[in-house]
């Protein structure tokens, strides 16, 4: 028996989990807003820029509630080294208009939540090796590394309801069939069977092809684990006495699916997306850590960190981490908002 407190625990958890969530997904989608720069412009003679400065006071002392930043440049006879021409100062303006970008791929806008005047560049996470603004790239990687976790694991949990549901439901040759063939992709390495099917593609296609390849694929493999998982929760539910009793007064095996068995599981379902979301997140970020998902220029956090396959990258320039550490935090968050519902679920059960 669980104690008022941990229930109350629980939930707090999942709602700080679900809210905390729900702004990391709002900051990628509207990256356009967000993000100063397009994320592929480029600025050739700034290559590694290390993260600009705000400034709040001039050299004089004096305080300004504004931040400001000073033109960077780069260093004459060197590489990689800037210095600040501390002449001019360009202070942060609000609501500026910039490169122009689509808010879920409908709304074309042009106003970016903060800029500065040119010349100034100002890379708030540093630059890449062509000068592109990391943290504008970071915002765009996200909208493909996250949706395409969220959107695999939608998918993989889907057909695993589905499928667990009619083997657990109907059993014999269903059932068989059914749990045969999971046990055989629940055998096959992923990630093999991932590069596998990746080197059967044209090695370059469209980022939006790469990205529904990502999707489907991830997807495709994923559905056994939790069609194994929701097969047993219909083959107790199926026989509780509410659902026998439907069945008596002439209640369609679809309506006794679809209002008394399944959602029995809705729990588990809820508990393994939570799960699941961040081992997809982590296998779209492998496939193009190692070229094989979506290429440049579009950004997603694993071609992002393929730059640190190089060694003077590896020594020289933290922020080209950034993309790894962002995935700390989000993989924290979904564990938390799992653990906590499978306490719920247990809570319930019990």
């Amino acid at each position: 028996m669980s104690l008022p407190g941990s229930n109350v625990g629980n939930l707090r958890n999942v709602r700080t989990s679900l809210s905390l969530l729900g702004l990391l997904y709002a900051s990628v989608l509207l990256a356009g807003l967000l993000a100063p720069y397009d994320p592929t412009e480029q600025n050739r003679d700034m290559p590694f820029a290390p993260p600009s400065r705000l400034h709040f006071a001039e050299p004089r002392g004096t305080f300004r509630l504004r931040p400001f930043v000073y033109r960077v440049v780069s260093k004459p006879g060197s590489f990689g080294e800037y210095a600040e021409e501390r002449g001019t100062t360009y202070p942060m303006r609000f609501l500026v208009r910039g490169a122009p970008y689509r808010i879920a791929g409908i709304l074309s806008c042009t106003r970016h939540l903060f800029g500065f005047d040119e010349p100034a560049k100002v890379f708030l996470f540093g630059s890449d090796e062509y000068g592109r603004d990391v943290f504008s790239r970071l915002l765009y990687g996200g909208q493909i590394s996250l949706v395409a976790g969220l959107l695999a694991a939608s998918l993989a949990l889907g057909l695993g309801t589905i499928l667990g549901g009619l083997a657990g439901f109907y059993g014999g040759w269903a059932d068989e069939i059914c749990m045969r063939v999971a046990e055989l992709f629940l055998a096959l390495p992923w990630l093999y069977l991932l590069l596998a099917v990746r080197a059967t593609l044209p090695l370059h296609i469209d980022p939006v092809q790469a990205f529904l390849f990502l999707v489907v694929v991830i997807g495709m493999v994923g559905w056994a684990r939790p069609a194994r998982l929701i097969r047993g929760i219909v083959l107790s539910g199926k026989l509780r006495e509410h659902v026998l009793a439907a069945r008596a007064f002439g209640a369609s095996d679809s309506y006794l699916l679809r209002r008394h068995v399944l959602p029995q599981a809705a729990g588990v379902v809820f508990a393994q997306l939570a799960v699941l979301i961040p081992q997809y997140i982590l296998a779209e970020v492998t496939l193009s850590f190692f070229g094989l998902g979506v290429g440049e220029p579009v950004p997603s956090w694993g071609n992002m960190l393929a730059a640190a396959q190089r060694y003077d990258v590896l020594t020289s320039y933290w922020w080209m981490f950034l993309p790894g550490i962002a995935l700390s935090p989000v993989f924290l968050l979904y564990y938390t908002l799992a653990n906590a519902l499978h306490q719920q679920t247990a809570r319930l059960t019990s």
